[in-house]
């Protein structure tokens, strides 16, 4: 007769498997070791293999098996949380609040124009926005502080979201006008700013701790977010990367200058539509999904701006619309 494991021993197996003991499975389960341990015994039995190694161990090991099992059983219970996901999308109407975590990398004319014809839509759906840097938009969703996020920084892979690209952003290396490194008038080496202050945000979210992203110079300053990153660069106390679309009018008014460093990073980078897979988002989320991908992928390309800052000065032609 061929093996039928149940649901419910599925997710005790994987349960124990991700907690690492028997007892630590019971204390997230909520139920009796005990019981733990008699559900993994029944599953073993049913497909007359053993899952764990038990024997002068501490902890229990996964068999060459239950290695194999693991990812049936989680792919499994993905779908399980998938189905239960669009029932509960089906029985529910309109979302009494949409929550959303949304990343400084978006550009701002972007985030207005889809908030306003959002709000003209659902105007009973109250909303709940979170504005953040590196990390905090997939820490937000993560955490079921926001139902959905708008970001770039998928840090990890994460079987519980949902993730989508659905446009793209970049940084530019900066500084004011009256900076030194601004006056150089050739191409910038690491060693021109190696000795610079430079600007650079820390991610509240924890989840790129030890990690630096374009970090050139010895002395750095962090700050806690990109509006203080901005205003200090403003004021000529460093330089360092910021969205393109924040600094645009800058750049135009000559505050600020585009720095030629070619060993700082200044990809494309990419912009994602981020939610669990347990919560769908329902008609008025779903809506700004698409919206904010309809006008992210109509923002200019890495290539296509730089040219466009080559005609800032021409009042005659208009940098490329964001």
């Amino acid at each position: 007769m061929l093996p039928n494991p149940t649901l419910d021993q599925l997710q005790v197996f994987l349960t124990v498997a991700e907690t690492g003991s028997f007892s630590a499975a019971s204390r997230a389960l909520n139920r009796a070791q005990s019981v733990v341990s008699y559900t993994i015994a029944n599953l073993e039995a049913q497909l007359e293999m053993p899952l764990f190694e038990r024997s002068g161990a501490r902890q229990p090991k996964l068999t060459e098996a239950g290695k194999a099992m693991l990812e049936d059983a989680r792919r499994l219970l993905t779908d399980l949380q998938v189905m239960r996901a669009r029932v509960k999308s089906l029985k529910e109407g309109l979302e009494a609040e949409v929550s959303v975590a949304i990343s400084v990398m978006v550009p701002s004319r972007a985030i207005v124009d889809v908030l306003r014809e959002f709000r003209e839509r659902f105007p009973t759906v109250s909303l709940n926005l979170n504005a953040g840097e590196l990390g905090m938009v997939m820490d937000a969703v993560l955490t079921g502080k926001a139902s959905i996020g708008i970001g770039g920084a998928v840090l990890k892979q994460d079987d519980s979201l949902t993730v989508e690209r659905i446009g793209h952003s970049f940084m530019m290396p900066v500084a004011a006008s009256t900076h030194p490194l601004a006056n150089i008038g050739r191409p910038l080496s690491l060693a021109d700013v190696r000795e610079e202050v430079q600007l650079v945000v820390t991610d509240a979210s924890g989840l790129t701790k030890g990690r630096d992203f374009n970090v050139l110079s010895y002395k750095t300053w962090r700050v806690s977010d990109i509006a203080s990153k901005h205003a200090l660069i403003r004021g000529g106390l460093g330089w360092g990367g910021l969205p393109a679309s924040i600094i645009r009018d800058d750049l135009m008014s000559g505050a600020l200058v585009h720095l030629d460093l070619q060993a700082y990073e200044q990809g494309e980078y990419p912009i994602y539509a981020m939610r669990r897979v347990a919560s769908p988002p329902g008609p008025a989320a779903s809506w700004m999904i698409d919206a904010f991908r309809t006008r992210l992928t109509a923002c200019p390309s890495h290539a296509d701006f730089h040219a466009a800052l080559s005609e800032i000065r021409s009042p005659d032609v208009p940098l490329a619309a964001e």
